[in-house]
């Protein structure tokens, strides 16, 4: 029987040994008997032939090759006596392992779901996206009636949110436009019903009408998990779609960070939006994925991709561009990448802070390695009879060493059971705070074997790191010193400060940790008090939808001025305006200008961006006019052409005076247009608070120079006074009875700036938490160590004030002690984060990584830090009676 059966059957085959050396005993004694002997005599033989029982045990034990099992069984027992003896200690390495683990495990689960886990699809190692960010759909169809000549099948999608009401207040719902061929080259079947296919994919329709594919936990949420499902209407957008299947539970959809409710076919888009969309050659809004064939790799796909190029380039030339861009659509070259995980985009925002933060818990982990440590060696000696007395009997040092990694592994055990549920807790709420109103953020957080995996190399790492200088410490115990009562050689000296090599590690790593949170929470703080030329709390945000509206394509200009002079009388609004890109909400829309003294100049290098604007938006916004005038009443389509740039415009382009100046630009399908200037904004953010101020072109809405009015402005109130979400009821209703057609989504400007900063409130927030957790941990060691050091010189400073030594003599004898390791500990602090800053300078703003200021507070801050946690057990030393002290010696 091997080693690990009898392992497993230990009871039964220890029952078995135990009657076998038995029954031979007793056969020993008959032997005896049956020679002459007394049954008294005969045992008496029996038992100096046989040896002792347990003995002869430990002998077959080693036969069997168990009996280190056995030992490590003994050593678990006896540690879960010896923690049970101690719990306030148990409770406080405990609890500190299960903050340091679980904070690692909590981190290293959104890494394993950002990072590191496929999509739950077929084969993902086989699928390659088209790099080179999002496409057209004449484009895609390109490439999708070629797909055969360059992979086994290709798919393409765009991110959506449809509208579930039938009109005033929206409710959103996230949703895929996708191809046909969408779930079946992804290889996602359908738990219930059907997937669509090429069929459902077409402009009409398909045969069914539009057809919608529903997400697992929509399923559940909306309809309860209903079986009859499958047939029912659900509109979107005001179109009704009938729902064909339902996706399989693990499915979140193909793009990291976002799940779906509903996928819808790309083609029904013709539906919803009407045809220009499909059809423009300007319209960048899909990805495509393609799967490779069978022993097919990336390389090989993107050379038969490159050989249809040219004809797929050449049939999709956007119409509206100038000559160079076209060229230089012409040269770039399709190429694919691998996608087992889907599109990067959201990986690699926020891959950085990920890794920064999996080494500031990192840090942290250390630091509570480096308490218990100290705590367990504190142990160690107040056991210090205890163990060379085992010694003194024959254990060995080995034996010893093992029975104190065994205590160090039990309480790293019970710290990383506790820390997988503060990481489950922990995961989700970071999450959580990466989500806005505008976008939720979903990942698989759920336990893989990556996960328990790491937290148990976790476990097992921190158990060696602060159980391994008690276990290295017996080997210098000498065996006589159980003999001695006050024995010291164990402890070593009380004048030397216990544990300061592990004191100087606490004190670099907690620097590097405060180091990094005053910049992380700087930059934070410059950004969330950026002027950046908007009023942050007065505006209140209404995405205006007029598609469904009677007005029709012609009456969109008046409506929305109806519309937006309804807005304007409800009481509680001092302004009401139009704009085509609402600031700081990521929209974007550019195009070149005509440079008439400088026309050589690279069509990338004199780029603006666009909003369209009605009279008083600017006075909405907060943003103020550094010259010139406000658009106007008489700014309509027919009156002369007008525009007011920013100042970073009139900077880069505009020579003297810009009043009265005339600029072309490009925009649109209608070419070249030629503005005047009649005024000057202020710099405004316009995609996000930290990037830099873009030059900025504004035209009025009414003049509608790219081909007429949107479907879709953005109506921004400003409260005279109060929160501007109180205006939401009163504008809802003043807009319905303009028209009840009309699509309304409401949001705040503040939480439009606030969603802008999620990865530098969420890399603040962290770094803050875990800086404090640090400081904690690292004044807890530091009034721990001089705590033990005070009382093993207890007598010393008894004899000491009876001579004569003052109180503040006395206090200050302490904390030299603790002087040296701090020191030493800020110098290793402060070179390391010098050297790590390097690392994370991409992720600050306005702020060099390697601060002065920084740097000298959080030298200046941990040093009193341990300053205190030193002084208390310091000035409790002070106050030693020597008389009470003598008389205990």
């Amino acid at each position: 029987m091997t080693w690990w059966r009898r392992l497993l059957q230990r009871d039964r085959v220890e029952r078995q040994l135990d009657a076998e050396l038995r029954d031979h005993f007793e056969r020993m004694v008959a032997d005896y008997v049956k020679s002459g002997m007394t049954g008294p005599e005969a045992r008496r033989r029996a038992r100096l032939a046989f040896g002792g029982m347990e003995q002869v045990k430990e002998d077959c034990r080693d036969v069997r090759g168990t009996r280190w099992l056995d030992e490590i069984a003994q050593d678990v027992r006896y540690g879960l006596r010896i923690l049970r003896r101690s719990p306030a200690f148990t409770l406080v390495a405990v609890a500190s392992l299960a903050l340091g683990i679980g904070a690692n495990s909590a981190i290293f689960a959104l890494v394993d779901g950002v990072l590191l886990k496929s999509l739950p699809v077929r084969e993902p190692q086989r699928l390659v996206m088209v790099d080179g960010g999002s496409w057209t759909n004449p484009i895609w169809e390109q490439l999708r009636d070629r797909q055969s000549e360059w992979a086994e099948g290709a798919t393409a999608w765009s991110d959506e949110r449809f509208d579930l009401s039938r009109g005033g207040a929206t409710e959103f719902v996230e949703g895929i436009w996708a191809s046909g061929g969408f779930f079946d080259v992804l290889g996602v079947p359908a738990v219930l019903g059907r997937t669509f296919s090429a069929t459902d994919d077409r402009r009409d329709g398909g045969p069914d009408g539009p057809v919608a594919v529903i997400s697992y936990a929509f399923w559940q949420r909306r309809f309860g998990g209903e079986a009859g499902v499958i047939g029912q209407t659900l509109t979107l957008d005001r179109i009704p779609f009938i729902i064909v299947g339902v996706t399989p539970p693990a499915f979140l959809g193909p793009t990291p960070g976002r799940s779906f409710d509903v996928a819808v076919p790309l083609g029904t888009q013709a539906v919803v939006r009407g045809q220009g969309s499909l059809d423009a050659r300007s319209y960048w809004f899909l990805e495509i994925m393609a799967r490779l064939k069978p022993g097919q790799t990336a390389d090989q796909a993107t050379a038969a991709l490159r050989a249809i190029q040219p004809q797929v380039r050449t049939a999709t030339l956007p119409e509206d561009w100038p000559p160079p861009m076209l060229e230089q659509y012409l040269r770039d070259g399709l190429t694919l990448v691998p996608a087992a995980a889907g599109p990067a985009g959201f990986r690699a925002r926020y891959e950085q802070p990920l890794w920064i933060i999996m080494a500031v818990v990192a840090l942290v982990l250390l630091i509570a390695c480096a308490n218990i440590a100290n705590l367990m060696l504190a142990r160690a000696s107040g056991r210090r009879h205890e163990l060379t007395m085992r010694l003194a009997l024959g254990a060995s040092r080995f034996r010893i060493a093992r029975q104190l990694l065994v205590e160090s592994l039990l309480l790293a055990v019970a710290g990383a059971a506790l820390g997988l549920l503060f990481a489950q807790w922990g995961s989700r709420l970071i999450v959580a705070q990466l989500s806005t109103p505008r976008s939720t953020v979903v990942l698989d957080l759920a336990l893989d074997w990556r996960v328990v995996g790491f937290t148990a190399l976790v476990a097992v790492g921190t158990a060696l790191l602060f159980g391994i200088a008690p276990a290295l410490r017996i080997r210098r115990v000498d065996p006589i010193e159980a003999l001695k009562e006050q024995s010291r050689a164990f402890a070593g000296d009380g004048r030397r400060v216990f544990g300061s090599p592990l004191l100087v590690v606490q004190v670099a790593c907690t620097l590097v940790l405060v180091v990094a949170a005053g910049l992380f929470m700087r930059t934070f703080g410059k950004l969330a008090t950026l002027d950046i030329g908007l009023d942050r709390e007065a505006v209140l945000v209404v995405d205006v939808d007029v598609t469904r509206s009677s007005s029709g394509e012609d009456g969109r200009l008046a409506l929305h001025e109806r519309i937006r002079e309804a807005v304007a009388a409800v009481p509680g609004v001092s302004n009401a305006s139009l704009s085509r890109i609402t600031p700081v909400s990521g929209a974007g829309w550019n195009g070149p200008i005509e440079l008439r003294d400088r026309p050589e100049v690279p069509t990338r290098e004199r780029m603006s961006f666009y909003n369209s604007t009605t009279p008083g938006w600017f006075a909405t916004m907060g943003t103020k006019l550094r010259a010139g005038r406000d658009f106007n009443e008489r700014d309509v389509m027919g009156a002369p052409p007008v525009a007011i740039p920013n100042e970073t415009f009139v900077k880069r382009y505009v020579k003297g005076n810009p009043i009265g100046q005339t600029i072309r630009y490009e925009t649109g399908p209608s070419g070249m247009n030629q503005v005047e200037i009649v005024g000057v904004a202020q710099d405004a953010a316009y995609r996000a608070v930290r990037d830099p101020i873009p030059p900025v072109l504004h035209l009025p809405v009414a003049q509608a120079h790219d081909g007429g009015a949107p479907a879709r402005l953005s109506l921004s109130a400003r409260a005279a006074s109060g929160s501007p979400a109180l205006l939401t009821r009163s504008v809802a209703e003043a807009i319905s009875r303009v028209d009840r057609d009309v699509s309304l989504t409401f949001r705040p400007l503040a939480s439009f700036i606030d969603g802008a900063l999620v990865r530098e409130r969420l890399l603040a927030m962290l770094s803050g938490f875990f800086a404090g957790l640090a400081l904690l941990l690292a004044g807890i060691g530091l009034y721990g160590m001089t705590a033990y050091s005070v009382s093993r010189r207890r007598a010393e400073i008894g004899i000491r004030m009876a001579l004569g030594a003052h109180s503040a003599r006395v206090v200050a004898m302490v904390l030299k002690k603790i002087a040296l390791p701090v020191c030493l500990g800020l110098m290793a602090g402060a070179g390391l984060s010098y050297w790590a800053a390097r690392y994370v300078g991409t992720l600050l703003y306005d702020l060099d990584a390697r601060d002065p200021l920084t740097f000298a507070g959080a030298v200046i801050f941990l040093a009193v830090v341990s300053l205190v946690a030193a002084w208390v057990p310091a000035r409790r030393a002070a106050a030693i009676d020597p008389a009470r002290v003598l008389h205990e010696g």
